[in-house]
């Protein structure tokens, strides 16, 4: 009795969560139509200090290439320095971090990157920096992506992520899949957030934070391995919004293996699971005493691995009982598979067209989407009963030609 009515609540909890996320996104996306599309920050005039901060683990291959990136801002370069914190590297990363011109900060004792944002951030904060960007070694910020985050702060924003795009869309159909996944979680996650003044997602890479922040927080201090979620979840119990700055754009190598995909997504429902853990009982205080939409969002946010994952065994099982007692059809289950991929190939089509071109993938993404989006129910479910307990690296290697519309270079990413 007591588990049917553990049952009974979690699918409470399933079916308030998507009420919840589905009026956020149709009550956002009309007060961004309202609102004319507009940029949501002006352009400023430059005058936030950035320390730029890139966690590396034997990225020798790819690390100048950030680097490159972010010295090619425009911004002014008295206003930002570049920061790289190799850790555990059997590989010269470090070497070729400070030959790009690069400022190498070691990170003796870390094992992960929440230890190396740890351990240098204890050195920066105290240093002349107004606010603080981290990004992937593997990633390449756009020129206007310092200045967009500058209009950011300069609004009063104390927390603010860019838009995440890939590098590689047409490596292949993996590759190209996350493209169109991230457009679509923008779309209706991040844009009507933004719009709303809730806090758009705090992936781990193309974020910036506030010395104010981190001062009130009393550093960098995650302890799961997902550092990212972890740290929103800290910024929504003292009631800070993760502005949303889609101007501020990231480019980060996707996988091109399907395994190593369900490998890495595995990876992140876990880690928002393991972050969920950790502080939503500070979150549930929070929410208790600020009452504040941003706590309530990001609470709900924390519970999608478990309520996505009962929500999913009580579908399966659902069909299995109906088709086992003659109430469905065998075919029933088969059309609905079917009309659902069909409509993940007419949504990425439609998505497509809110790509810049250069970041279109290829009708290879299109057909796969249904399958690259219908792997995070099994995923969710697998989180959540065999979650990760650490954080294992992930390599990845995309083959990308350029020659007549091909791109020709070859790129590792973890």
């Amino acid at each position: 009795m007591e588990g049917m009515n553990l049952l009974f609540v979690l699918s409470l909890l399933c079916k308030a969560a998507c009420v919840w996320f589905a009026l956020v996104a149709v009550a956002g996306l009309v007060c961004r139509a309202r609102q004319g599309f507009r940029p949501r920050y002006s352009p400023a005039a430059p005058r936030t200090r950035f320390a730029v901060l890139a966690a590396g683990r034997n990225e020798e291959a790819v690390i100048s290439g950030f680097v490159r990136s972010i010295l090619a801002q425009d911004y002014p370069r008295e206003l930002f320095d570049v920061y790289v914190l190799p850790n555990n590297c059997t590989d010269d990363t470090a070497g070729t971090a400070r030959a790009a011109g690069a400022i190498v900060l070691d990170c003796p004792g870390a094992h992960s990157k929440g230890e190396a944002l740890h351990s240098g951030l204890a050195r920066l904060r105290n240093m002349d920096y107004d606010a603080f960007c981290v990004f992937d070694a593997d990633n390449q910020a756009d020129p206007a992506f310092l200045a967009r985050m500058n209009d950011a702060f300069c609004a009063g924003a104390r927390v603010a992520k860019g838009r995440i795009a890939a590098q590689n869309p047409r490596a292949g159909w993996v590759a190209g899949c996350y493209g169109l996944y991230f457009r679509l979680f923008d779309l209706f996650f991040n844009e009507p957030r933004g719009a709303l003044g809730l806090s758009a997602k705090l992936v781990g890479t193309g974020f910036a934070v506030h010395k104010e922040v981190l001062d009130r927080l009393g550093g960098w201090n995650t302890v799961t391995i997902a550092e990212d979620a972890e740290f929103s979840a800290q910024c929504a119990e003292l009631g800070y919004p993760v502005a949303w700055v889609p101007g501020a754009v990231t480019r980060d190598v996707e996988p091109v293996s399907f395994r190593v995909s369900l490998v890495q997504r595995r990876r992140w429902i876990g880690g928002v699971l393991q972050a969920g853990q950790a502080r939503g009982g500070c979150l549930a205080r929070a929410l208790v005493q600020r009452r504040r939409a941003v706590t309530l969002d990001s609470c709900l946010f924390f519970l999608t691995p478990l309520t996505g994952a009962v929500g999913t065994l009580l579908g399966v099982t659902g069909t299995a009982l109906a088709l086992a007692r003659g109430h469905l059809p065998l075919w029933a289950p088969l059309a609905a598979a079917m009309l659902g991929w069909l409509g993940c190939a007419l949504g990425a089509l439609v998505l497509r067209l809110f790509l810049p071109r250069a970041e279109r993938p290829g009708l290879g993404s299109v057909l796969g989407f249904g399958l690259f989006m219908a792997c995070w129910a099994p995923l969710g479910v697998l989180g959540v009963l065999c979650p990760p307990r650490r954080w294992v690296p992930v390599d990845h290697t995309a083959h990308l030609t350029v020659r007549r519309g091909r791109r020709l270079r070859r790129e590792r990413a973890a």
